[in-house]
């Protein structure tokens, strides 16, 4: 069962056809984060920076970015990263069901936020 999922992982992720959603994905989030940190009244070059964008997309949404450690403790990252999709939307005066597009479809919704009409709310 595991060796049958991980072929499918391989496929999904490491082939020459589909290795390339992964770099559109990729391109389409560091693009959501550049717009969303100018919207925020941040850099959009610290969209380039890994673990920069990251403690700052915690100080947006959370208003310390030094939270942004807690998504390295593994259970914890977890539990944190859900309360932190949520903590986001709020952020932007979005509410429950925005933060659960943002759970499970960060890329999209982060675009959604950059390039719509939201406002960021300084908490």
């Amino acid at each position: 069962m595991i060796e049958h999922l991980q072929e499918i992982w391989d496929q999904f992720v490491f082939t020459a056809d589909t290795g390339k959603f992964s770099v559109v994905l990729a391109v389409l989030s560091v693009i959501a984060m550049w717009v969303l940190f100018r919207k925020a009244g941040r850099g959009g070059w610290r969209s380039l920076v890994p673990g920069l964008n990251l403690y700052t997309l915690c100080d947006i949404a959370d208003t310390s970015g030094w939270k942004f450690i807690l998504f390295l403790i593994p259970l914890v990252g977890l539990v944190y990263y859900v309360i932190f999709s949520f903590r986001l939307a709020r952020a932007f005066g979005k509410g429950f069901l925005f933060g659960l597009g943002l759970l499970f479809f960060p890329p999209l919704f982060m675009l959604i936020l950059g390039f719509g009409h939201a406002k960021y709310r300084r908490r």
